[in-house]
């Protein structure tokens, strides 16, 4: 995955992560880490509005001076923003079986809880509404996007356990029933489906002018392979045994990864879809900027 680290940022790996047991505190720790490098580095976002003036201060974007403002003044002043309000945001969280793999540690389903506390956050301290949907073969539950379900968004991720199988294609299409006031949906899964099954199930909410952002979740060891000695693999979701020999099977496996992720990426930017894809080894700075470049789009067009 390619790095869009920020300087300045303080990015958490997700290990250490693991050993915060408050989910708010978490996403507050990540967040404000990322927020931190944003105001350090030449980053503007489309959806703000006009806050204040500061001093100028050595260092600062002259493009944020106000002309306008010296021209009277005979001093530079700096506009300050904050962030565009009242937008939706929906975390759509799969939870099936496949999700609690952990090669290494922490889990899919704890990565995915983890990216979807920290959207949260990031869109509760802009003052949007936020919601979440959890899912495996069924709808699990849902919380509707509203300015006072962060807790009960935090309170849902932290019950989050994945038990049973998952039927991502059904159940999607049937979510997208609740999203007809336009948001921006953020659909957290390891994707193991279809890739025109998938893009079948996300048309509804494109139809309904929902902006969609796929956060695909992989466990390290399921993109690398990193498997020497023959053993008995099981399918999470089955519960199926298969054995394998990994020298003869692991270059077939590796190319038929790539090959999934390649299909996803191109059927996903076909339908103008943003499709990000996340290894549960590395920090979660690419998907809060992609989530980030979602939103800007979003409010541009409003």
């Amino acid at each position: 995955m390619e790095s869009h680290a920020i300087p300045g940022a303080r990015f958490v790996d997700p290990k250490v992560l693991a050993r915060i047991k408050d989910l708010e505190l978490l996403a507050r720790t990540v967040v404000d880490g990322f927020i931190n490098g944003l105001h350090r580095a030449p980053y503007f976002g489309a959806s703000i509005d006009f806050a204040e003036h500061r001093g100028y201060v050595p260092g600062d974007d002259i493009r944020r001076v106000d002309w306008r403002l010296y021209a009277r003044t005979d001093k530079y002043y700096v506009k300050e923003y904050e962030a565009d309000t009242n937008s939706n945001l929906a975390v759509l969280l799969d939870i099936s079986k496949s999700m609690s793999f952990a090669s290494q540690g922490i889990s899919k389903l704890e990565y995915g809880s983890y990216l979807g506390a920290c959207l949260a956050y990031l869109s509760h301290r802009q003052r949007d509404r936020v919601g979440i949907v959890t899912f495996d073969e069924e709808i699990v539950t849902y919380v509707p996007p509203s300015a006072k379900h962060f807790n009960v968004l935090l309170h849902t991720l932290d019950q989050a356990r994945a038990v049973r199988p998952g039927r991502l294609p059904a159940v999607v299409g049937r979510i997208a029933e609740h999203f007809k006031r336009r948001s921006i949906v953020a659909l957290i899964s390891d994707l193991y489906e279809n890739p025109d099954d998938l893009i079948d199930a996300l048309t509804p909410y494109r139809v309904m002018g929902n902006d969609l952002v796929v956060f695909h979740v992989l466990d390290p060891a399921e993109i690398d392979f990193p498997y020497n000695d023959a053993s008995r693999f099981q399918d999470l979701e089955s519960g199926e045994e298969v054995p394998v020999i990994p020298e003869v099977f692991a270059a077939q496996y590796r190319k038929m990864m790539q090959e999934h992720i390649h299909a996803l990426m191109t059927k996903f930017s076909e339908v103008r879809v943003d499709y990000v894809l996340l290894n549960t080894s590395k920090p979660l700075d690419e998907a809060l900027f992609s989530y980030l470049g979602n939103r800007e789009r979003l409010m541009r067009v409003r």
